[in-house]
């Protein structure tokens, strides 16, 4: 398959990921991280989009189903980091109606997001919680994947709700997954830092005795141990890229997945490249990188960013 920009270790594919991977060649890629789209949350205008299925299982099939490809074109040691949202069922016509809107179907008007696409599912009761990111982990877990972590993506400045009868809702989950139990994994590249300097084994002793809780500020981690493994909770505010879609990944949040998941000179892939920040990361730290993306307009503010960036 023709790629549709190529240059200096990045190459980018425009159309379906599920068409493109299949041409990708196997054990071809260290690292992949990515976002796809949530189901039922957003309608980016694309015929045969993933995230507009009219019920999770039809999703969650889908989201299996490519997984199979990227696990085909993932090297053996290689690490997938699989960041996901949630989404709420809507009114329904059997248990009540949000307004401007009739049994399920599509009306103008007010209403709840998911029903302005008519996603709504009449085995989940109207507001509950959708549970895709643990429906899907565990899905790819029983095609095969290992599950071997769920961090906690919390964001200090979440999206404002105006729900009045739960919490605002202030985190993501990314998953970490695996072809098989051992994998290239670099703990020292994403220690967390410590405000003292004793070494690595003192270090640990000290602070597992005094109980400190002074971890993650001032002081820079060394690779002889110093500082402490990294935490399953991440906080790391969204940023949004001006023209770009509001779904952007922040860079920080890429920053440590390819740390750890992707040796120097690595090749990683994200197979819903959007903006292109996985990419943007990726050859910051002297990775390759391979985008897939259905919507050409996205391509071309990823393109724009490579540039700022002075890659090409």
């Amino acid at each position: 398959m023709t790629p549709y920009y190529q240059s200096q270790g990045v190459t980018i594919y425009h159309g379906d990921s599920r068409q493109v991977l299949e041409k990708l060649p196997e054990e071809s890629v260290h690292c992949v991280v990515t976002s796809p789209p949530y189901w039922g949350l957003r309608d980016y205008g694309k015929n045969g989009q993933m995230g507009l299925e009219e019920t999770p299982e039809e999703f969650l099939a889908g989201m299996v189903e490519l997984f199979g490809q990227v696990r085909r074109v993932l090297r053996t040691d290689g690490t997938l980091w699989l960041n996901m949202g949630d989404s709420y069922n809507a009114y329904n016509g059997n248990r009540g109606k949000s307004p401007g809107y009739s049994d399920g179907k599509k009306k103008k008007g007010r209403g709840h997001p998911a029903a302005d696409r008519g996603l709504v599912v009449d085995t989940l009761k109207p507001k509950d919680l959708c549970g895709i990111p643990w429906r899907l982990a565990l899905a790819l877990q029983a095609d095969g994947w290992w599950l071997r972590q769920d961090i906690i993506w919390h964001k200090p400045n979440p999206m404002p709700e105006s729900c009045t009868d739960r919490c605002t809702k202030a985190h993501e989950y990314v998953f970490l997954m695996t072809k098989a139990a051992r994998y290239y994994y670099d703990a020292d590249a994403v220690r967390e830092c410590s405000t003292e300097r004793p070494s690595g084994n003192k270090a640990r002793k000290d602070n597992h005795q005094n109980g400190r809780s002074a971890f993650g500020v001032s002081v820079p981690f060394q690779p002889d141990g110093t500082g402490r493994n990294r935490r399953s909770v991440w906080t790391i505010a969204a940023a949004p890229y001006p023209g770009a879609h509001f779904a952007t990944f922040p860079p920080a949040l890429v920053e440590p997945c390819i740390k750890a998941g992707c040796p120097e000179g690595g090749v990683v892939l994200d197979p819903f490249m959007g903006s292109g920040t996985a990419g943007q990361v990726a050859v910051r730290h002297s990775c390759e990188f391979i985008g897939i993306e259905l919507s050409e307009e996205y391509i071309q503010l990823a393109l724009g960013r490579f540039k700022q960036q002075v890659l090409f």
